[in-house]
């Protein structure tokens, strides 16, 4: 754990129970140094983004296991270099499986979330120009937007349709969110 650092003790603990606030600081807070560390090991911004969404993905779904002994980043980044690893494999071996169908219908027992702030913000655009916004994005945050806000898919419904497992869904729809609110801020 990071010294001293105890408004971050306290998302984990929160996310720990599930908390989708919690899961969302830590991923804003920590989505930077893991993209970063994937972009310079892959030299693809594709690539970095797809890898560490499913960090996430992996990090959110076993953060039981994490052991405060250890730095919160630390464990991300191995998480991270393990999954690289994996990827890495599959290709090598061309093997695809990423959750088990039991860890699919458990990541489907999690409610999904309320409207958060990024929520709200996009609801309140101009139709025709949040649609403008939206086509700002890179086309696979735009695929989960459009299927989620537009075509009203529920998490696990999207899964089947982009064939990812849940939980990558569910981290790539935060990250969608998180940008748009972004564009949506700027423009």
């Amino acid at each position: 754990m990071e010294i001293g650092d105890k408004k971050l003790e306290l998302y984990i603990s929160k996310a720990k129970s599930g908390n989708q606030s919690a899961f969302r600081y830590l991923l804003d807070t920590f989505w930077p140094a893991v993209y970063n560390y994937q972009l310079k090991r892959t030299q693809s911004e594709n690539d970095a983004e797809d890898i560490a969404i499913q960090t996430f993905s992996k990090a959110f779904d076993k953060i039981d296991t994490y052991d405060e002994k250890f730095v919160f980043k630390t464990w991300l980044i191995t998480i991270s270099k393990n999954v690289h690893i994996d990827l890495l494999r599959k290709k090598n071996i061309s093997i695809a499986t990423d959750t088990s169908t039991e860890q699919e219908e458990q990541a489907y027992l999690v409610v999904d979330e309320s409207p958060t702030p990024e929520d709200k913000i996009i609801t309140e655009q101009n139709l025709a120009k949040l649609l403008r916004d939206i086509k700002k994005l890179k086309p696979k945050y735009q695929e989960v937007i459009q299927l989620r806000y537009f075509q009203e898919l529920s998490y696990k419904e999207i899964s089947t349709q982009i064939n990812e497992p849940m939980n990558n869904v569910k981290v790539k729809l935060l990250r969608a969110k998180k940008l748009l609110a972004e564009i949506i801020k700027e423009s």
